[in-house]
Parts: C-alpha cells; sequence; structure tokens
C-alpha cells in the first residue's frame, strides 16, 4: 500500500511518536513565519526559553498586519522585531514588502518543506507541495528553537479534480465549492490532499488559493503536488534549482474522497456571516457600497492584472467605493511596470498598501449597514470594523464585476470576453526590502528595541488540585477568535497582555474582563462554556494568553478547533468537552462550578472528568496526549519548555 503525499513528508520528518492517523506525533520543522500582530509575543516568548539561536533551517519575520502607525505602539513593534531578527538570524521582510503567506510562497517555500507560521493561512505554501500549518506563536517559537511541532497524525481527504474551468470561474470557487461539501466545522484532524487531472491546469497562485482557504474548513492543511506548474512558478522566482517533483503514490489511499468536476463549478459567493455560507452569484441580486480586491487569498498578478483588464478605460459608478491592496511588492511593481495601475487608478480604485489591512478590518471598514465584496477569506460579522456590515466573499472576476455595476454581479452577464492572463515566464526579483540574517559573529552587539508597549509575557503557574469558580460566560456555537481577541484598532495592544486582555470577548460582552479579574483577584477561577467550533478562524494566541492572564482554568465545550486547542493547552487552560452536548444548557452564566481532582486526573491520565454544578453532576471529556498533560500539570508550554531547558543544562 502506497502513501499519500502528506503522509510522505510527515514520515520523512517524523521526531516523535509512531504514524497512525489519530494519534499524536512530533515532526521537525525546516522553516518558520511569523508576522508582527502574533511575531511580537512569539519572539518574547523565544527570549524567555533562553535560546541563543534559531536552529530552523530558515526563519522569516514578516510586517503585513498592522503597518498603519497611529500612535508609537505599531512602529515600536516593528522595531522591536527587527532587532529581534538581526540578533537571531531570522529574515525580515519589511513593512511594505508585501503579505507574509505571498511574499514566502514567492521567495522562501519549497516542496517536501514543513512550514510553520504564526497565522492560520500558513496552508497557502500548500499550494507548491510544502506541508504547511498554522499555530499559535508559542509552538512556532519552540519551533525555531529546535523543538518538535505536535499534531495529530491526520486523516487524508482526497479532493480529486476533473474537467477544467470554465471562463469566468476561478480557484476562488473551487474552494468554495469545497467549503460548500465540507463545511466549516467536523474536519479538525484531516488534511485535503488534490488530486487529479484537473489540477494540471491550475497555476501555483490558483492553487495556494485553494489552499489559503482550506483553513475555513477547519483542517489541518491543504496540499498539491510538486510538478510541472510548480516548477514554472520557481523557474519564474529565479528558484527553478530548488524545486523537486513531489506526488502521492498510484496507490495511496485515503480516508475520504471528493470527486469534483471544475467545468460544473458556477460563480460562488460566501454570504454573511461565515465562509462556509455558500450562494451561487446567479442567485444573488443586492446593490454593493465597497468592493475590496486583495488578501492573501486574492493578490496575486494575476488576479490584479485581471482585474485591471476588466476595469480599463471604464469608470467607477457613483455610491460605490473601490480598494485595491497588491498581495506583494512584487506584484506592485510588476503592474506598475506594465501600466495596469494606472488603469485601476483611471477606474477610481483606492490603490492600498501590500499588507492584510482591510481583511483584519484595521482599515477601509465599511459604512453602517452597508454591503461589502471582499475577495478575503473571512466575513465573520464585525471583522471588517463594522458591526452592521453585511461582507460577501467572491474572486476578483466577480468583485470586478460589481465595481463595474454597483451590483453584486454574475461576471457572465457582463457581456465581455473572459481576460485569460498568462503569469509571466520571469518576474523582476529585487528582495532589498528582505534583510537577511547577519552572521553569527555579530549577532551578540546586537541591542534589542523595547518600547514602553513591549512587556514580558505573563507565566502561569502549575495547574491547582483543583478548579473552582464559576462560569464567567457562556457563548453559542461557532465563536471565533475574533469574537474572544479582537483585532482591528485593539490589534496594536498585541505585545502588551495586561492592556488587551481588557478587550477579551469585547465584541460578545464588554464587562467579561472586569467580572473575570475580580473573580481572579478573589483567588477564584475562570470557566468558558462554549457551543460547538469553538475558537475557529485565527490562529492568534491571544484569545488563550488573555483569558488565561484573566486567570480562565478550563474551558468547557461542544467541541474546539485545532489551532485554539492547541492554544489553550499551550497556556494552562484545560479544553474539556462536554460527554452530553445537552448539558451546556445547565451551566448558564454565573453557575457555581467544581471540578474536583483535576490536577491528579491529568496525572494519571484519566480520559474524563466529574464537574459539580450545584446538586448535578457533569460528565466531561479530556482527549488529550501524555505531552499535553505533562504541559497543563506545569502551568503551559512555556514554563514547561523552561523546566525542560533548566534539566538538560543540569545534565550536561
Amino acid at each position: 500500500m502506497g502513501y499519500t503525499l502528506t503522509e510522505k513528508i510527515l514520515r520523512h520528518h517524523l521526531a516523535d511518536g509512531f504514524y497512525e492517523p489519530g494519534k499524536e506525533i512530533g515532526i521537525k520543522i525546516d522553516q518558520t513565519l511569523t508576522q508582527d500582530a502574533t511575531g511580537t509575543m512569539a519572539y518574547l516568548q523565544f527570549e524567555s526559553m533562553g535560546l541563543s539561536d534559531i536552529a530552523t533551517e530558515l526563519s522569516v519575520s514578516y510586517v503585513d498586519h498592522n503597518t498603519i502607525q497611529v500612535g508609537f505602539e505599531n512602529a515600536d513593534d516593528h522595531a522591536y522585531l527587527e532587532s529581534i531578527a538581526k540578533k537571531y538570524g531570522i529574515y525580515f521582510s519589511r513593512p511594505g514588502n508585501g503579505i507574509c503567506h505571498q511574499v514566502h510562497l514567492e521567495r522562501f517555500a519549497r516542496p517536501g518543506k514543513t512550514l510553520l507560521g504564526s497565522d492560520s493561512h500558513t496552508p497557502t505554501a500548500g499550494g507548491m507541495g510544502c506541508l504547511a500549518m498554522g499555530a499559535g506563536g508559542l509552538d512556532v517559537a519552540v519551533a525555531m528553537g529546535g523543538g518538535a511541532y505536535y499534531l495529530t497524525a491526520p486523516r487524508v481527504i482526497n479532493v480529486h479534480l476533473t474537467g477544467r474551468l470554465e471562463p469566468w470561474t476561478t480557484a476562488k470557487d473551487v474552494v468554495l465549492k469545497v467549503l460548500s461539501i465540507l463545511s466549516t466545522k467536523g474536519n479538525v484532524g484531516c488534511v485535503c490532499e488534490y488530486t487529479g487531472e484537473g489540477i494540471a491546469e491550475l497555476t501555483v497562485p490558483e492553487r495556494a488559493t485553494i489552499t489559503n482557504m482550506g483553513a475555513e474548513t477547519g483542517v489541518t492543511t491543504s496540499i498539491f503536488p510538486s510538478d510541472w506548474q510548480t516548477k514554472r512558478f520557481m523557474q519564474a522566482q529565479e528558484r527553478g534549482e530548488q524545486w523537486t517533483a513531489l506526488a502521492a503514490d498510484k496507490d495511496a489511499v485515503y480516508d475520504r474522497t471528493l470527486e469534483i468536476d471544475l467545468s460544473e463549478i458556477e460563480p460562488l459567493a460566501c454570504a454573511p456571516h461565515s465562509p462556509g455560507n455558500i450562494a451561487e452569484i446567479k442567485d444573488l441580486s443586492l446593490p454593493v457600497d465597497q468592493v475590496m480586491i486583495g488578501s492573501c487569498t486574492n493578490s496575486s498578478y494575476v488576479d490584479l492584472m485581471t482585474v485591471a483588464t476588466m476595469l480599463k478605460g471604464k469608470h467607477l459608478p457613483a455610491g460605490v467605493s473601490l480598494g485595491i491592496a497588491p498581495g506583494s511588492r512584487q506584484v506592485l511593481s510588476t503592474i506598475a511596470r506594465n501600466g495596469a495601475l494606472s488603469d485601476l487608478i483611471a477606474f477610481g480604485a483606492r490603490i492600498l498598501e501590500s499588507s492584510c489591512g482591510f481583511c483584519i478590518g484595521n482599515s477601509m471598514s465599511p459604512c453602517t449597514d452597508s454591503i461589502s465584496v471582499r475577495t478575503s477569506n473571512r466575513n465573520f460579522k464585525g471583522r471588517s470594523g463594522t458591526p452592521s456590515a453585511r461582507i460577501y466573499l467572491t474572486s476578483p472576476v466577480v468583485a470586478a464585476a460589481s465595481a463595474l455595476t454597483g451590483q453584486l454581479t454574475d461576471p457572465r452577464e457582463l457581456g465581455m470576453d473572459y481576460p485569460r492572463i498568462e503569469m509571466p515566464a520571469h518576474f523582476e526579483i529585487d528582495d532589498s526590502m528582505i534583510i537577511p540574517p547577519l552572521p553569527t559573529t555579530q549577532r551578540a552587539e546586537t541591542k534589542i528595541c523595547r518600547g514602553p508597549n513591549i512587556g514580558e509575557p505573563p507565566i502561569n503557574g502549575p495547574m491547582p488540585e483543583d478548579i473552582s469558580g464559576l462560569v464567567t460566560i457562556r457563548v453559542e456555537d461557532l465563536v471565533t477568535t475574533d469574537h474572544i481577541m479582537p483585532a482591528g484598532s485593539r490589534l496594536k495592544y498585541r505585545s502588551n497582555v495586561p492592556k488587551y486582555s481588557e478587550f477579551v470577548f469585547e465584541p460578545l460582552d464588554k464587562d467579561f474582563s472586569m467580572r473575570a479579574s475580580a473573580m481572579r483577584d478573589q483567588g477564584a477561577h475562570n470557566l468558558i462554556v462554549a457551543g460547538l467550533s469553538y475558537g475557529q478562524g485565527s490562529s492568534r494566541e491571544h484569545a488563550a494568553l488573555c483569558p488565561m492572564y484573566l486567570g480562565v482554568k478550563g474551558v468547557i465545550a461542544k467541541s474546539i478547533e485545532r489551532i485554539h486547542a492547541a492554544n489553550l493547552v499551550n497556556f494552562g487552560i484545560v479544553p474539556l468537552s462536554f460527554a452530553q452536548e445537552s448539558d451546556w444548557e445547565i451551566l448558564p452564566e454565573k453557575t457555581e462550578v467544581r471540578i474536583p481532582g483535576i490536577r491528579k486526573a491529568l496525572e494519571t491520565g484519566k480520559e474524563n472528568i466529574t464537574a459539580l454544578a450545584g446538586n448535578k453532576q457533569i460528565t466531561l471529556n479530556m482527549n488529550l496526549s501524555k505531552r499535553q498533560r505533562d504541559i497543563l500539570l506545569a502551568g503551559g508550554l512555556l514554563p514547561f519548555t523552561v523546566q525542560a531547558n533548566k534539566g538538560a543544562k543540569k545534565e550536561k
């Protein structure tokens, strides 16, 4: 029996455990990436471990999220990140160089390598045969130091593509089709692996769009084989010598197969307020107030050239605004040289910085009660920065058609020829905005820049014998990390945990932080009760770190998404699930709850434990590995790692 491509790469990188789907394994990480919204804390944690240098083949620090510099906080964080990169031998991609996933695809990702990023859309690099996964910043910090990254050996879903995309349907529609089948929940512990003759005509940027937004299904990652399309892209980036062919064995066995005929796919959209709310464009007829084109999902050269060709010689209708953010400096420079940028400006587009910007709600928020059509990957309520706005996620051609008409428009109704844009055989390479690592001999002299907003990462204490406190908040299904830890204007406090903690659950309950901190200060514990797919969305570890700072000791949920569950463990918060989902009903807010013997249960490996709520007993599941239990007993991954490092030094 042959191996899937996923299993081949994981087996080659196996560092701990035995490969068996559903069981925990540790793998060696070749590359890491961070971005400035999560990277500052990742590097603060890296420093706290007492490590002297990175141990990966390559690590890159990108500044692409909070590039809006209102106040000193973001600029100070950028200075800190640049100095850390110089100190520890990390590449530094400067503000303005582009979005981490687009730039990493262009300049660093390689077939067959493992990539761990402190951003949930790191699987973008799976478009070129790289096994790329999102994780919390603390996991990335450990990987940078040479530690294994632990995950559940995945079950692999074969997404078998046949046929060819019709004009006006795109790679974005392919991944929306996958979302319509898999939905946004129930896919934890799986990988989507793309096969079939239908992949042959999909370029690396198109494949990257698919693997990028595959994150919305909740799978560990998505991956394409490395073939002639991969070689073509790497040669265009002057990296042809790094190419290698990779594919699943012909007799590989998959856990499940999805058959998708590309020729049958229609132009699709994610309707408010979930990436899983899929609708056909032809069934939607709505006035549009704003159109935003860009993000790590759809900001490649071909994406923007297609849009520019559609808009050339025309003008933006009254009452509609259009913003365009090229994904990288390379893309921006290329369309500037060939005149497409001038066509976009002449149409009436506002040209934005090559950054995440509008996607994370820190700029270009739409007006009250508006409809915004966007090419990004998430449309959670309020993520745009305007809670009352309705966000529709579409392909660039649908977005451009909507900008032309002022209505959410099926581009097939425009009466124009489909602009088939070819990817260049060669891109102009300019890496001057990427600062390479200093020679080892010069690193010791580097001084770390620390502004007043940058604090030490808080470290949790060991797990208590019992958990005793209140349900401080109870939330419904599909609560995202945006709900737990808002971004937008609050993101600048990411390096200042006490300040950032004031905004935990702000979109749902503005008083949560005050209640939780009062309980903590009284010596009681806080508990969060949640519904299905708790913690979906962004990988931001602050959604666990800040609750830990407020004294949260456990999350009891119907189900918890992969990255967030790992982050909870990393910060000493026990992730628990109801043995009976209906028990959610008997744990309203303010319920007094005791979980006696939690420490002993973790020590002895019990898989379930009893919680006491008044005169009722609730059975809770603890699906944790031995390693995760040890981390929880120590109070989190940081104290666990510090203890391990001290023990290793004593042995020497």
